[in-house]
């Protein structure tokens, strides 16, 4: 028993336990992360035999690779090129798996799930993440805290994750209880009834649109949200500013930048970021000049704005999309995730917003009570490799693909399609498909259940992710037919995209 007190998870757990937030986060000024870049390169360079293999095969001497620009230097992991190459043992710390003991699934694009081992040792860093959207939003360590958690239960990354994390906080001395329905509404609502009245908040953790979902279906069977004073934690999508109002008018939300934070995870880097009080008045105020975004972003629409901290994950711009390097258990090395997004320091962002006259975060519309942590910001737009998110699962065009290819189809379907999420006019997430007829074959709404229905068989089929995370209801897509062509989705001449963002 000595020797477990006295091991490293023993260490690093107690460490979580007995230091309070604004220690765990005073390592990212103390200590430069991009020391700690070199160090993890060095690590696996030596302790992990995929890299060592990746490493060689690109003839690259690590012996080299001794300062922060060497490190840039080198090469993007990425699923073709590491994961789909390397067996999983060998990815991992010591080229075994017995460092784990506990296991994470995402879909992939065809089918065929990724595997991601995962440790205790590095739950507790994604932990901390949770941690601040708790203290610094909720005030979770002032008050009596009921947390549902809403995410689909299973293997599948969102719902034991988060689970454990909150666990954490309550071992942490959080008065914190923790209830785990997952995706099942009924449960939801039984729980709210039972256990919100107990408390002086209520927290609701899951997909952006499933949340709504709930909390519309809630008002429906006469649930009082505001009475529960409930917070929201989503993950997984970007929304608008707009969105977030409307979900809070379901809630009575009386302080959006308090009320809601939406968490920036994959499944192979666990939670990367989390919104902050300063990251969603800064979003909200963005939202309220989009000209001003633009500038910022360089795009129209609005990205999902977090803060970070780099000594936990490192992130770096390669060609408008984000690349990361963090320790898991399968450890990252400028590991490219297909997001397009983009970084700017702590002080980067104040300079803009002076520039545009906001001074203090007063002018931001937060208390001026309040402290904002100096951490850096990463801004999201979403996949940039043809995936669309959709109650947090990825939609990969392969799967729609499958669907129509189906022989009851495809004497009308010309195969081509575009993927894209919609949202009504009461603020419901759809997942649209418009499908490019053959020439000479006429639009007929008799054609569009049959083709929905055969779509939504394949996704069931083969991903993962959409059978677990959307629910029943809204796993029916909606379709659009068009004529061979169609300027505004299928025009002649122009590489074909088969998703919108």
């Amino acid at each position: 028993m000595s020797d477990l007190l006295s091991s490293p998870s023993a260490e690093i757990f107690n460490r979580f336990i007995n230091t309070p937030l604004d220690g765990l986060l005073d390592g990212q000024t103390a200590n430069p992360p991009e020391a700690k870049c070199l160090a993890l390169f060095q690590r696996c360079a030596t302790e992990v035999p995929a890299y060592r293999q990746f490493l060689a095969a690109r003839q690259i001497d690590p012996a080299t690779i001794n300062t922060y620009p060497a490190f840039q230097t080198l090469p993007l992991m990425d699923k073709s090129n590491y994961l789909r190459v390397y067996p999983l043992p060998e990815r991992c710390f010591g080229g075994s798996l017995l460092g784990a003991d506990r296991i994470a699934v995402s879909s992939g694009s065809t089918g065929q799930p990724t595997f991601w081992p995962r440790s205790a040792d590095y739950e507790l860093e994604v932990a901390v993440r949770f941690e601040q959207v708790f203290h610094d939003s909720f005030r979770a360590h002032e008050r009596s805290t009921l947390a549902i958690v809403c995410f689909a239960l299973g293997n599948w990354v969102g719902g034991l994750f988060t689970t454990s994390c909150c666990w954490h906080l309550a071992r942490k001395g959080y008065p914190l209880l923790v209830a785990a329905p997952g995706n099942n509404k009924a449960e939801i609502f039984r729980i709210v009834r039972e256990l919100a009245p107990h408390f002086q908040q209520t927290v609701l953790l899951g997909y952006p649109p499933f949340v709504k979902d709930v909390l519309d279906a809630g008002i429906a069977e006469g649930i009082d949200w505001a009475a529960y004073h409930p917070k929201l934690v989503f993950a997984g999508e970007v929304f608008s500013e707009e969105w977030r109002g409307l979900v809070g008018q379901r809630t009575g939300s009386a302080s959006p930048c308090f009320d809601s934070a939406s968490l920036y995870g994959t499944a192979d880097g666990g939670v990367l970021g989390n919104e902050t009080p300063f990251s969603t008045a800064i979003r909200r105020w963005l939202s309220a000049h989009p000209e001003a975004a633009r500038e910022l972003f360089g795009e129209s629409r609005l990205p999902t704005l977090v803060q970070y901290d780099p000594n936990s994950r490192f992130f770096e711009v390669h060609d408008g999309t984000l690349v990361v390097s963090g320790e898991n258990s399968v450890p990252l090395l400028r590991y490219h995730i297909a997001d397009k997004g983009g970084l700017l320091g702590y002080e980067a962002m104040w300079e803009f917003l002076r520039a545009r006259g906001m001074q203090s975060l007063a002018d931001l519309g937060l208390d001026a009570g309040f402290q904002a942590r100096h951490l850096p910001f990463v801004y999201v737009f979403g996949r940039a490799d043809f995936t669309v998110s959709y109650y947090g699962a990825n939609i990969y065009p392969e799967n729609v693909t499958v669907g129509l290819e189906q022989p009851e189809l495809s004497h009308w379907a010309s195969g081509k399609f575009v993927l894209e999420t919609a949202e009504t006019a009461e603020g419901d997430k759809v997942l649209h498909i418009a499908v490019e007829l053959l020439p000479n074959i006429t639009p007929d709404e008799a054609m569009k259940p049959l083709i929905a229905a055969a779509i939504r068989t394949q996704l069931l089929r083969l991903n993962s992710e959409f059978a677990n995370y959307t629910p029943v209801e809204r796993q029916l897509p909606q379709i659009s037919l068009h004529l061979f062509a169609d300027p505004g989705y299928f025009p002649l001449g122009v590489k074909h995209r088969y998703t919108r963002g």
